[in-house]
Order: structure tokens, then sequence, then C-alpha cells
């Protein structure tokens, strides 16, 4: 659960809404037990984070909580065993790989940018997660991903077989639904939300805004993250940092077209969350996104402004036929049936 230490975004929130499908499909029948050595900032936001979810976590305080998670992996003793006595299943998350002594070993890989494009990653991650897909290949019985796109990489690239992998949609949050409070920025406003890092290509995003033309604003929120940054200093586009799930609602129920021009993805999240809140969808091209997207958003070259900003208008003119079509295909994601594949999964 460490991942749920730092402000929820695609995979915390994938950590966090199934656990919460796997506790409702499960029902009492099983013990789940959310474990996580972490820091003092983790002791405070983990608990917040699993809030509603009947499960009690078992934090273990440790300074320069990372380090130490990362060597305990690599070293592969003592096992975690040790801390939490016996277990049937152990299903570690992103930033760790610990050792077992016994039980079914079960992880979840979200993508494989690190391997693809690894000019788009830190070389943190570089090496956290190629040290956990290692692990993975080598050690885990059940091996889930969140896409058929994402599922294809890890048999490609890290030579897990097709038959300990299980393909495990993310599901849509309650909370991002049409109804409810709608943000208002003063003007007709564009949402795009994406941590500021290369990959999710903003700059391109920029440039076909300013092709656009009209009254609408471009909103973006979304984190600072790594690397060189976009040029947000542009006439019309509002930027609105790192947002919480409450107020992303409102600004995707405000907004007259959402916008993912990301270059690749695990699935994408937000196209469904944007869907589920009624909004018109433009996505990037890229088939990473192919399942998130189903045939309710606009498509469009992420690496040509023009296309992008043809697409945006396109969504515009076609809000009336785009929202109820977005609204079906995200109906079909739902953390219970992530539950129901992870207890399946497991023989539980």
């Amino acid at each position: 659960m460490s991942p749920l230490s730092h402000s929820l975004t695609g995979v915390g929130k994938y950590h966090r809404g199934s656990l919460a499908g796997v506790a409702e499909i499960a029902n009492g029948r099983h013990e789940i037990i959310p474990f996580a050595p972490t820091s003092p900032q983790g002791l405070r936001a983990i608990p917040l984070a699993l809030g509603g979810i009947p499960v009690q976590p078992r934090l273990v305080f440790l300074p320069f909580a990372h380090h130490w998670r990362m060597a305990w992996s690599r070293l592969g003793r003592p096992p975690l065993e040790r801390f939490l006595g016996r277990f049937d299943v152990l299903h570690f998350t992103d930033w760790m790989f610990p050792p077992q002594a016994g039980g079914l070993r079960s992880t979840m890989i979200h993508d494989a940018v690190p391997i693809r494009f690894p000019q788009w990653t830190t070389r943190r991650t570089r090496s956290m997660h190629g040290a956990k897909y290692r692990n993975a290949a080598r050690s885990c019985d059940v091996v889930f991903a969140n896409s058929r796109y994402t599922a294809e990489d890890a048999r490609a690239l890290l030579g897990i077989s097709e038959a300990r992998i299980r393909v495990a949609h993310p599901g849509v949050d309650s909370i991002f639904r049409p109804d409810g409070v709608r943000a208002d920025l003063g003007r007709p406003y564009i949402l795009t939300v994406a941590t500021l890092e290369p990959r999710k290509n903003l700059d391109t995003l920029v440039r076909a805004y300013q092709l656009l033309g009209g009254d609408h604003a471009l909103a973006v929120a979304g984190g600072e993250g790594w690397g060189e940054q976009p040029e947000l200093d542009v006439d019309g586009v509002i930027r609105l940092g790192f947002v919480a799930d409450e107020r992303l609602a409102e600004l995707y129920r405000g907004a007259d077209v959402f916008v993912y021009p990301s270059r690749f993805e695990g699935f994408g999240i937000p196209i469904l969350e944007a869907m589920a809140s009624g909004v018109p969808v433009v996505a990037s091209a890229h088939p990473s996104m192919d399942e998130a997207c189903g045939d309710a958003a606009v498509r469009a070259d992420p690496d040509s402004p023009e296309e992008l900003a043809g697409a945006i208008e396109r969504a515009l003119r076609a809000r009336d036929d785009l929202v109820p079509r977005g609204r079906e295909h995200a109906r079909r994601f739902t953390w219970a049936a992530v539950g129901s594949i992870f207890l399946e999964a497991w023989g539980a």
C-alpha cells in the first residue's frame, strides 16, 4: 500500500480501487491486510486513502522508507511472514517486492513505460521497476495487467507466460458522475488532466489550443512531474496544479470537452472518469488507450497539433452523441469486477 502515501494519481487510484473491490466481493469471507513499511507521511496518508474500506492496515514506520523497502526486496530476506505470520496470498504493489516463505505470489503491472520508453522515465523509476519486473517474471504465480495491451507487453517484453497473466481493467469511482456541482472558471473551458512530464504531451495540446481560437480556456489539472516542463504561460491556459478527486469531479462536469493527448499509457483512467462525468472525450490515437476509449472518444495523432485541434472541434460539435456513448462505455468498468478477477485468480 506504499503508493497510497502520496497524492493519488493513476497507480494510487488503482491500488485503492482494487482493494475496495476485493473487500466488497470477499464480503468478510477472507482476512485482508494492507501492509506497508512507510514514512511519517505514509502513516498519515494511507489510513485516509483507505477510508470507507473495511480493512485494518498494518503500517510499520521506517525512516528513509523507500530505501529500506528496496533493500529488503533485493536482499530477499527476511520473509514477510516474520512480520505478518502465515498468509495464503501476497499481492505486492509498485514500490516493493518483499520476500515470502510460502503462499501464492501475485503482483500488478500498470505499464511497460520503463522498458518501452526509458527516455520517458527517471533513473530511479527505471531501476525500481526494472527490478520489480524481473522479480515478477521469475517468481510470481499470478501477474495482473490493467489492459490487454499491457498484458501483451508483459508477455512479449518480460517473458511472462500467458497462463500467469490476468487482465483486470480499472474501475470508475462513484464520485465521477454527471450530476453534482460543476466547476466555474469564469469562461467555457477545455480540460486536461496529467502529471507534468514529457510522456503526457501537453506541449502539443497547448499548440493545438492556440490553433482553435474562440472563447474557451484550457484548464490543466496535474501536479509537477519531472523532466522538461510544458510551456503553460500562454494566454488562455489556466494551470490548476494537483486537484483531489472531489474538485476533479467538478472540473470534469464543468468542462465542454476533455482532452487526453498522452503518447503512451498502460490504460488511461482519466478517459473513463471524464466519460462517466458526462463529458465528450478527445484522446490520443495510440493503441495503448483503445480499451479505455472504446468507440466513445474522438481520437487524434498525439504528435499533430492540427489533428488534435480538429478532433477537439469535432468533439464539441458531437457532444450530444459522445456523452451518452461515453457514459454507457464507462459503466462497464467497476472495481467490484476487479475484485472478482483478483479473488478468482487467487483461488479465494
